[in-house]
């Protein structure tokens, strides 16, 4: 008896979960194309707006028809957002409504922050923080030989506290210390959709932002050695 009603609690679970798809009308073809186009527009905006996290793909089908392209949607509801103080942009492998920049300095002028979300790191920590993307998986150890000066663990343990890195595979070299690499969080930071959107170490060397050379040389960028002596003490390897 007791096998029998647990079947019953299943089979009343599976036919709830079944008669929630069929309430819920995903493919609206009972609405005229455009009216349902812009149903499909308004529940995708809504979705995203209530989210704290960027929303992927699979879950906006959920919502919408199969026939949909989630790309021309958010395309539409983008050019309808023109000339609003924030977009719908992709970021972390899905979508997020974010301020626009240029509205920066207002927020942090009324609430003493910028986007939700952001971090506010040292010059020493960005630097590491985007070497690891780059170079990532990669130890402190190499870290500290790539700039010649000795990477903290307090730098690290910073950078994994605000969630911008997590412990990679263990190196294959002696005493297979742990390596480091980016998160989600990094590309919510930085507003890149995948690492693929990093900029080329090359366009970046011609911009004068970055010399591996003198990264590798320990002739770290001006105004960065005050900043880094703060950060980076000396600590053994992990």
């Amino acid at each position: 008896m007791a096998e029998a009603a647990r079947k019953r609690r299943g089979q009343g679970r599976s036919d709830d979960h079944r008669s929630g798809d069929r309430l819920f009308d995903r493919d609206l073809d009972h609405l005229p194309a455009e009216v349902r186009w812009r149903e499909w527009m308004a529940r995708v905006e809504a979705t995203i707006f209530a989210a704290s996290e960027p929303v992927t793909r699979d879950t906006l089908a959920r919502i919408v028809g199969k026939s949909c392209s989630i790309d021309l949607l958010i395309d539409d509801i983008r050019e309808e957002l023109r000339g609003r103080p924030y977009d719908l942009v992709a970021v972390a492998g899905g979508w997020k409504h974010l301020t626009r920049s240029a509205y920066g300095d207002a927020i942090h002028a009324a609430l003493g922050t910028g986007e939700q979300g952001q971090k506010n790191l040292s010059q020493s920590e960005v630097l590491v923080l985007l070497t690891i993307a780059y170079f990532q998986p990669i130890t402190r150890a190499e870290l500290s030989a790539f700039f010649g000066k000795e990477i903290s663990r307090d730098l690290i343990g910073n950078l994994r506290g605000f969630g911008l890195i997590a412990s990679g595979p263990r190196s294959p070299t002696p005493g297979a210390p742990y390596t480091y690499v980016t998160t989600k969080a990094f590309l919510l930071q930085f507003g890149f959709d995948t690492l693929r959107d990093l900029p080329d170490i090359e366009a970046l060397e011609d911009a004068g932002l970055l010399s591996k050379e003198k990264l590798l040389a320990g002739d770290i960028m001006p105004g960065f050695s005050s900043d880094w002596e703060e950060d980076a003490g000396v600590a053994g390897d992990e």
